[in-house]
C-alpha cells in the first residue's frame, strides 16, 4: 500500500512511480490491437488494453474517490480506507487475497491520491478471473469491526509520523499546499492531518465505503495478454454481479477565490543541509483548461525546466554552475485546478537568493520574448517520445488511462493527446506564461538549515 504524493516541489524528490499524469498518453495502438472501452450493466466502466508481448496482465480498479472527496473534519479517511480494503470479507480472511497473488509470483498494491484510489495486481492471464473475483468481493463485502479499525488506524498514525513528521521536505510541502489552495480541499494532505486521523472510526469508514465503493463509481483497467471479448465475459461474471450503488452527485468542490497576493512559507530545520526553494502558482488542469492551455503549460514546463536541456538547467547548473538542481513541473492531472512549480537548490557557496533570482529571470525572459520555434519543436519531440516509452509498459498504460478517466477524461481524449501537443504554438506557450506565472500571486517555499536566520 502506498500514498500518492502530489508535489515534486523540493529536490531531491522523485515523483512516485504510480503517479501518472493524464497529460501523458500512449500513441494510438495499431489497428489489430485496439483499446476497447465499454460499460457493464451496473455502471462499471471497463478499458481493455491488449499487449501480447509478454504473458502477464495488469488488473486495476480505480474508484473516483480521493482525499478531496472527504467530509470536512475527516481528513485521511480515503487513504485509511485503502488500508482497510486489505482486511477480511464475508468470503475471504484478511490477507488471503495478497497470499493468492504471491503464491503465483504476482504482485499487488494500492495507492491514494487527491481524486482517486486505485488497487492493482500484476499476474498471469490465467489468474485474471481470480483477481476479478477477489476485487469484486471486497468492493461490497468487507467486515469492518472496531477490532479491525483500531490497529489499522495506529498503522496510519505511524505512517504519518515516519513519512511526514520526520521529513522537513514533506512538512513544508503540506504547508505550501495549504497556502496555495486557500479554499479547495487540495489544501489538505492526502494522508490527513494527525489530529483528525487519530479520531477516525468505524462509523466514518463504513460511511465512506457505502458512499463511494460501488461499481458505478469505479473504473476497471485491464492491460496485457488479453482479448477484449474475453475480459468482458470475465468482468460480467464477477464485477457484473455486484449491485449498482446509489447515483452520486457531480464532484463539485469549493472553488478557489481570486489569488492576488504573493505569499511565502519558510521552514528551518537542523536536519536540512542544503537549502532549497520552490515557487508555485495555481494553473488549470487538463480537465478545467481552455482548449490548448494545458498542453501549452506542459510544453512550457518542459522548455523552462523539464530536464537537462531546459533553460533553467542549462543556465543555472551547466553554464553558471551555481545550482545543484533546478527545474519546473506542471501538475495538470487534477480533476480541478492544478499547479505550476519551479524549484532550485544552490551548489557550493552560491546563495539561495541568487538561484531564485536566476529562475525568475528565465520566467521573465519567456514572458517578454517568448520561446523559439526550435525550443518548441524539441520539447514536442521529447513529449512524444515519452508517450512511446509509456506504451512499452503495460502497467504505465493502465495507470495512464485509469488516472485520466478518474479525473474527468475519456479514452478518446487520451488517444488524441499527441495531435493536441503537436498543435501548440509558440504564442500559446508565451501566453500561458504571461497569464499564470505572475509573481504577484505566487507561493514561495523555503527549506532552510536552522542556522540561516531566514526563519
Amino acid at each position: 500500500m502506498s500514498l500518492t504524493v502530489n508535489w515534486p516541489r523540493l529536490l531531491p524528490m522523485a515523483l512516485p512511480a504510480l503517479l501518472f499524469s493524464a497529460s501523458v498518453a500512449a500513441e494510438t495502438p495499431p489497428p489489430d490491437n485496439p483499446i476497447a472501452n465499454f460499460v457493464l450493466g451496473n455502471g462499471m466502466e471497463v478499458v481493455v488494453i491488449p499487449d501480447r508481448r509478454a504473458p502477464i496482465v495488469t488488473h486495476m480498479v480505480w474508484y473516483k474517490a480521493g482525499s478531496a472527496d472527504e467530509p470536512p473534519g475527516k481528513s485521511g479517511i480515503a487513504h485509511f480506507f485503502e488500508h482497510l480494503m486489505f482486511k477480511g470479507t464475508e468470503n475471504h480472511a484478511a490477507g488471503e487475497f495478497s497470499r493468492a497473488v504471491a503464491e503465483i509470483g504476482g504482485s499487488d498494491n494500492a495507492f491514494t491520491g487527491n481524486d482517486f484510489t486505485a488497487y492493482h495486481q500484476t499476474v498471469t492471464p490465467e489468474a485474471l478471473e481470480t483477481m476479478m473475483a477477489f476485487e469484486a468481493d471486497r468492493m461490497r463485502n468487507l467486515i469492518l469491526t472496531d477490532a479491525v479499525i483500531g490497529p489499522e488506524r495506529d498503522v496510519i498514525i505511524e505512517e504519518r509520523g515516519s513519512r511526514i513528521e520526520n521529513s522537513p521536505e514533506a512538512l513544508l510541502g503540506e504547508e505550501i499546499d495549504a497556502t496555495l489552495y486557500q479554499n479547495h480541499p487540495y489544501r489538505i494532505p492526502v494522508i490527513g492531518w494527525m489530529h483528525e486521523i487519530e479520531k477516525l472510526n468505524r462509523t466514518d469508514a463504513i460511511a465512506f465505503y457505502d458512499r463511494y465503493y460501488a461499481p458505478n463509481n469505479a473504473i476497471l483497467i485491464v492491460a496485457g495478454d488479453v482479448e477484449a471479448a474475453a475480459v468482458r465475459g470475465l468482468a460480467e461474471r464477477t464485477y457484473g454481479l455486484v449491485p449498482r450503488g446509489p447515483d452520486l452527485p457531480p464532484r463539485i468542490r469549493p472553488a478557489e477565490p481570486e489569488h492576488n497576493t504573493r505569499r511565502t512559507v519558510s521552514l528551518a530545520d537542523p536536519r536540512v543541509t542544503v537549502p532549497s526553494f520552490s515557487k508555485s502558482w495555481l494553473a488549470p488542469s487538463y480537465t478545467t483548461a481552455s482548449p490548448g492551455e494545458a498542453e501549452a503549460l506542459d510544453l512550457l514546463s518542459e522548455i523552462l525546466g523539464g530536464g537537462v536541456r531546459s533553460r533553467i538547467y542549462q543556465s543555472l547548473v551547466v553554464r553558471a554552475g551555481i545550482a545543484a538542481s533546478a527545474g519546473a513541473h506542471f501538475d495538470g492531472s487534477k480533476l480541478d485546478q492544478g499547479s505550476f512549480t519551479v524549484y532550485g537548490a544552490p551548489r557550493g557557496t552560491a546563495e539561495l537568493d541568487a538561484i531564485e533570482a536566476a529562475v525568475d529571470a528565465e520566467i521573465d525572459r519567456i514572458i517578454d520574448q517568448g520561446v523559439t520555434e526550435k525550443e518548441l519543436e524539441s520539447s514536442k519531440n521529447r513529449f512524444l517520445r515519452s508517450m512511446i516509452f509509456a506504451s512499452d509498459n503495460q502497467a504505465s498504460m493502465a495507470n495512464l488511462y485509469g488516472a485520466a478517466l478518474a479525473t474527468g477524461g475519456t479514452v478518446e481524449q487520451v488517444r488524441r493527446w499527441p495531435e493536441k501537443i503537436r498543435a501548440v504554438t509558440a504564442g500559446q506557450v508565451r501566453d500561458a506564461a504571461k497569464k499564470y506565472l505572475g509573481v504577484d500571486h505566487s507561493v514561495t517555499g523555503y527549506l532552510l538549515p536552522s542556522s540561516t536566520g531566514r526563519e
